[in-house]
């Protein structure tokens, strides 16, 4: 029998990549003031990123344990070996959640084959270890194969990224009210990524669009150069800006001959925090033995 991949919409993939997989998706929880959405089920990030232009302020809460508890219920039941990649430990509870209720499911279901794992990686960049180990999985690789596969990508996937507009990092804590104004006015725009540890780091400050994007592509050279860019499948997503992530794409194409993307809109539950305009790029800094 198959291993089963489950994940949660954190992951950002393309609907056509997850039906075609056959990858189930636990949604995270996107509130506006008083009014609870599923991301990707009764919040479209379309809307998200039209309200958020227009001021509104969306949060995010953690997949509740009766979800996780029903799922893995379902899994227990029909008998098959599954693996769930979830979001970023060092980003959300998700990963610690969903470990607790594995645990306390087994009491009841000791024959539940239940694999967590901790990403460490957010969007896209999580997406692509959801897309290498549902591939794995139609192959037919073993449970042991693809995690020890999932291992080496969380250890070794970057993610390159920015924002358009500094006040919805303010808004989720992670700069300050001066920095977002300041950055407003002198167009500045950070790059972050996410380091081994899967929380989210600054890393340089480039004024202009332009620029940004050019430093990005540097940057994948001083990370992945040693890891044959080119035959690596790139992950791009946007944040409601697809001439952006197009324009990235073409940059990428030009400078390491790149064929294989995953493009992608940012989901509510990333959306929410990272705001219109954001651009990220994804991609390994060291190539697999076994590929």
């Amino acid at each position: 029998m198959a291993v089963k991949i489950i994940s949660d919409s954190a992951c950002d993939l393309p609907k056509e990549i997850l039906d075609g997989y056959d990858i189930d998706i636990i949604p995270i929880i996107v509130n506006k003031q008083e009014k609870e959405y599923l991301d990707g089920e009764t919040l479209d990030p379309m809307k998200l990123y039209e309200d958020m232009r227009n001021g509104e302020v969306y949060k995010t809460a953690q997949i509740p344990p009766t979800m996780f508890e029903k799922k893995f219920e379902e899994i227990a039941k029909s008998g098959e070996s599954t693996i769930y990649v979830c979001f970023s430990s060092g980003l959300s509870g998700t990963y610690q959640s969903a470990v607790i209720t594995r645990n306390a499911m087994k009491e009841k279901y000791p024959n539940l084959d239940l694999d967590v794992v901790d990403s460490k990686s957010a969007s896209v960049g999580f997406g692509l270890l959801v897309y290498k180990a549902a591939q794995m999985a139609k192959d037919g690789k073993s449970k042991e194969e693809i995690l020890k596969t999932l291992d080496f990508y969380v250890k070794h996937i970057e993610h390159i990224f920015t924002v358009d507009n500094l006040e919805y990092l303010f808004r989720g804590g992670r700069v300050s009210r001066a920095q977002a104004v300041v950055g407003g006015l002198l167009n500045i725009k950070p790059i972050l990524d996410i380091p081994e540890d899967g929380t989210l780091r600054p890393v340089e400050k480039v004024r202009g669009r332009n620029r940004v994007l050019k430093r990005m592509i540097e940057i994948m050279e001083e990370r992945g150069g040693n890891a044959d860019l080119k035959n690596q499948t790139i992950g791009i997503n946007h944040g409601d800006d697809i001439e952006g992530a197009m324009k990235l794409k073409e940059m990428i194409e030009k400078q390491y001959g790149c064929t294989d993307f995953v493009i992608n809109i940012i989901g509510s539950a990333i959306g929410a925090h990272s705001g219109p305009g954001t651009l990220s790029v994804f991609f390994l800094n060291e190539k697999p033995s076994q590929d």
